[in-house]
């Protein structure tokens, strides 16, 4: 019974290194952007550019060293065999900011503890983890990093979560994450209204059902958040087909409605980047979005502010 226990702590841990990764690979993403603006810049405001990179590449390695740390616990979970050491390397896991990790290890101790029940193969109940959502949310109180006054490491949480599989497809997740849009921290607030945007992103973007992508663009274009602006552009900027319900998944169908929605919430927010995505949709490939396009520059024209 133990031995299944340690595999079960061995693949937990090896699932926090895959999480760490997934904020090594979105960090070595900024690194690609931020190289791109230093080779545009040529010399021209190249010093806060630099300072960037160098704060990148330095939470680069750290990342790095966090990955390589959890898998070398996931390794040592299996291999060791004197109990103190074992008890000892618990010990240490007990202490971690990770719910699933501690419940993982609290099971083994309760085994080493209770050999008998090992050895007839009875457990007491799994202690019950957190969802992930409400995991985000702890995190969004406690984490030094989610709580700075820069707010980059919350976007990236918000795009970490919702790219993780099958987490924007889960509407209690999604229920859960929106709930702290109401919460009484701002902090929190910032990072579930992030995170849903990223959610419904997700939803608007890749589901076949067109329908439901599209009670996710509604959604997107009620927010007052600044940070739907360029998703609505993503979704205004992007034909793409899929199937109504009614119709059968055989029956092909495209988002413009989606996209004419969007349109119109990017007319609402009247930002230049708003402006820049509207003019481009006057070459659209559908002639309902080239004219819906040219009617909203017509009815507000100027530079949008």
């Amino acid at each position: 019974m133990i031995g299944s226990e340690l595999r079960e702590l061995q693949q937990t841990l090896n699932r926090k290194a895959d999480a760490v990764q997934q904020t090594f690979v979105a960090v070595s993403e900024e690194l690609y952007q931020v190289g791109r603006r230093l080779i545009e810049a040529r010399g021209e405001g190249e010093g806060p550019i630099l300072a960037e990179q160098e704060a990148l590449r330095a939470k680069q390695e750290r990342l790095a060293a966090e990955v390589n740390a959890w898998r070398d616990q996931a390794r040592l979970a299996v291999r060791l065999t004197d109990e103190a050491a074992l008890r000892s390397f618990l010990g240490d896991l007990m202490v971690v900011n990770d719910a699933g990790v501690r419940a993982a290890a609290e099971m083994v101790l309760y085994l080493l503890d209770h050999p008998e029940e090992a050895a007839s193969g009875k457990r007491r109940a799994r202690p019950q983890t957190a969802s992930v959502a409400s995991r985000l949310i702890q995190r969004a109180r406690t984490e030094f990093d989610l709580r700075d006054v820069e707010p980059d490491a919350r976007r990236r949480a918000a795009v970490e979560f919702a790219n993780r599989p099958g987490v924007s497809q889960n509407d209690a997740a999604l229920a859960e994450v929106q709930a702290g849009m109401e919460d009484g921290d701002p902090v929190v607030r910032e990072v579930a209204a992030l995170t849903a945007i990223q959610m419904h992103r997700f939803r608007a973007m890749r589901l076949g059902d067109l329908e439901a992508a599209h009670v996710s663009v509604e959604w997107l274009a009620r927010q007052k958040h600044r940070a739907v602006v360029p998703v609505l552009i993503e979704i205004v900027s992007t034909p793409r087909t899929g199937y109504l319900p009614g119709q059968g998944e055989q029956a092909e169908a495209d988002n413009l409605g989606s996209r004419l929605r969007a349109l119109v919430a990017l007319v609402e927010w009247r930002t230049p980047q708003a402006q820049a995505a509207v003019r481009a949709r006057q070459h659209d490939r559908d002639p309902q979005m080239m004219e819906a396009a040219t009617r909203a520059l017509e009815a507000f024209p100027g530079e949008w502010r």
